[in-house]
């Protein structure tokens, strides 16, 4: 009678066990879709705003006489200021631009002159 219930227990013990085994691998399944979706939706974002940075930092470069501040590029590519000033420091390394103080106080970045033939001039960024 005691090996009867004694393999009855461990059936039980195996049997829950295996239920809960597969409640684990199905978060883990569960919670690594969750994972690649973030990463996923994050990249695409940030693709957008390269893309609106990019596209604001050479339209102030042709507007601007190639002088830059922090809140022209963060207005004009509608982005955080931290954003802007990430990206504006790596394009300055990049094109060795040099920082400039104007009359009123104001930092830019002073970048090489930005010298497009007439075709692309007439063209939209």
């Amino acid at each position: 009678m005691t090996t009867i219930k004694s393999g009855l227990l461990l059936k039980l013990e195996v049997h829950w066990i295996l239920k809960f085994m597969a409640f684990i691998e199905y978060f883990s399944i569960a919670g690594l879709g969750v994972l690649v979706g973030l990463l996923i939706f994050r990249v695409g974002g940030n693709q957008d705003q390269n893309r609106r940075l990019d596209n604001a930092f050479y339209q102030l470069l042709d507007i601007q006489d190639s002088r830059i501040s922090l809140i022209q590029l963060a207005a004009t590519a509608q982005v955080s200021a931290e954003v802007a000033q990430d990206y504006l420091e790596r394009q300055a390394r990049v094109f060795s631009a040099l920082p400039d103080i104007d009359d009123e106080g104001n930092t830019f970045y002073q970048f090489p002159r930005l010298n497009l033939p007439k075709k692309m001039k007439q063209q939209e960024w």
